[in-house]
């Protein structure tokens, strides 16, 4: 739907209600994004050219980004945690002509300003400082009144920097009027019961393409988005009994934290309101989701895919217990699994993941968006899995994460899986560190669920408790304890770090 037909009819419904207990209800949120949008317009910003956003999970968010949807812009979201060298990489490589950020990256801001002097930059939160322009006061400056022929725009992301330099996703996009169907929208009304009467609630961080992407299509569905800016498993628990959620996403290292805390604790919160609970971004434990489905009944719903939306997959909680660790079958284009030699895989061989067909570009990198197509024009996001006979899809892991040793394919995932299970592992990380004989051995790093530094004693408990569920080739040979593991606050592990860490150690 049209946002403004959507305000028209409940202007003072919430479509956003934050942490901090602000509403932003459609009202407002049609008449302020209708105002960012004249500021872009004031600005000679037109169809087809770049914004970025380096705001945090806050209400101004949708403001900026409804009005940059409805200016016809591609807009891109920038991690608020990267340094001012890495946001400004960003700024600069997505070509945006005019940059939103919050208060609290104020610092960081500046510095980009400083090294892109023609970029036009506006500062929420009342006090934008080190000469910066303040947000409140250009949009107050603007009409709100209805802009015709309004074209809706594209969101860009980046990919996270798992392995190497963030490269923008561009995706295939024909700028239809403001307020044509989304397709996103639509998969979330037909797949996970979304409609108007949702709750949504937000636990990550809204530069990551999932929680953006969901939170914009709860809008278009006339829903309300509960916001928070950080996740904390008391706090999401209390957020979901309070505002009576219905819809939710999380990603794997949530369920842990939930489930890590005392059941007299996490049992206490009423989270019955729960209708669906939708989770992706990484490989689940099957333990761990067994256990979530016995506390929230059969309403998990997993999901795969990536920002570069070229397919997806998805299953529910029955068929997922027919199909343990199964990330469910294609919703359109078809699933292939490719050998090394580009040929086809039969059911049960691992190899590349592909989809058919092709719906994005790598900003600025032919080659790189080349890589990731064969000759039939299937597309890659460089995951590994296979398919079983009914052709549901499994993960074993990403290329850039095999570990070869002795010539032998080890994949972390399935190790991981095993190792949080341990009553003393909060997180684990499984990598492969360089060795003369065997190419790369099997290192575990391992932060504890209680304060320590770990012992020679539980290094090989932990051992022993991979041998006695994995084949021995599979298993760490060594382990070694880290208070925190560097992970994105979208869960995603950043593996080239520890292994860039490790590298040329001996073990």
């Amino acid at each position: 739907m049209h946002l403004s037909e959507i305000a028209a009819a409940g202007p003072a419904k919430p479509a956003v209600i934050a942490a901090d207990g602000r509403v932003l209800t459609y009202g407002e949120l049609d008449q302020r994004s209708r105002q960012v949008s004249r500021l872009l317009a004031s600005l000679g910003v037109g169809t087809g050219d770049h914004v970025a956003l380096l705001l945090t999970n806050e209400p101004e968010y949708f403001e900026v980004a409804w009005g940059a949807q409805r200016r016809g812009t591609y807009w891109t979201p920038v991690n608020w945690h990267l340094t001012a060298d890495e946001a400004g990489y960003i700024v600069r490589d997505c070509g945006a002509r005019v940059l939103f950020a919050s208060a609290q990256t104020a610092g960081v801001t500046a510095r980009i300003a400083a090294d892109q002097p023609g970029l036009a930059v506006f500062v929420t939160g009342g006090d934008a400082g080190s000469g910066l322009a303040d947000y409140e006061t250009a949009i107050a400056a603007e009409s709100d009144s209805p802009v015709d022929g309004e074209i809706d725009g594209a969101v860009l992301f980046y990919s996270s920097g798992t392995t190497g330099r963030p490269k923008g996703i561009k995706p295939v996009h024909a700028f239809p009027p403001f307020g044509s169907p989304g397709t996103l929208a639509l998969l979330m009304s037909a797949v996970f019961g979304f409609g108007s009467d949702s709750v949504y609630l937000c636990p990550a961080p809204l530069y990551h393409a999932a929680p953006n992407n969901f939170s914009l299509g709860v809008h278009r569905l006339g829903g309300t988005v509960v916001l928070m800016d950080r996740f904390d498993p008391t706090g999401c628990l209390r957020a979901i009994e309070a505002h009576r959620v219905s819809h939710v996403q999380f990603v794997p290292t949530h369920f842990v934290r939930m489930l890590r805390l005392p059941d007299e604790q996490r049992l206490s919160f009423d989270v019955s309101s729960l209708q669906t609970v939708v989770h992706a971004a990484a490989p689940c434990p099957a333990d761990v989701k067994r256990q979530m489905i016995d506390w929230l009944g059969p309403c998990l719903m997993e999901y795969y895919a990536g920002s570069e939306a070229n397919g997806i997959t998805i299953i529910d909680s029955a068929d997922w217990l027919a199909h343990p660790g199964s990330v469910g079958r294609s919703l359109g284009a078809p699933v292939h699994i490719v050998g090394d030699d580009g040929t086809e895989l039969p059911a049960g061989q691992d190899g590349l993941i592909y989809f058919e067909g092709q719906s994005f570009e790598y900003l600025g990198d032919p080659a790189k968006t080349a890589s990731a197509l064969d000759e039939r024009g299937w597309s890659t996001l460089g995951d590994i899995g296979h398919v079983d006979d009914e052709g549901f899809l499994y993960l074993s892991d990403r290329r850039t994460d095999l570990i070869i040793s002795g010539g032998v394919n080890i994949y972390p995932a399935e190790i991981e899986a095993v190792l949080i299970g341990h009553p003393a592992v909060d997180d684990v990380a499984v990598i492969g560190v360089p060795d003369p004989e065997m190419g790369q051995l099997v290192l575990a790093v391992v932060q504890l669920s209680d304060e320590g530094t770990g012992s020679p004693d539980l290094a090989a408990e932990l051992i022993e408790h991979c041998r006695a569920r994995l084949a021995s080739f599979k298993c760490p040979r060594s382990v070694e304890f880290v208070t925190d593991l560097p992970r994105l606050p979208t869960g995603k592990l950043l593996r080239r770090q520890l292994r860039a860490e490790r590298a040329g150690q001996d073990r």
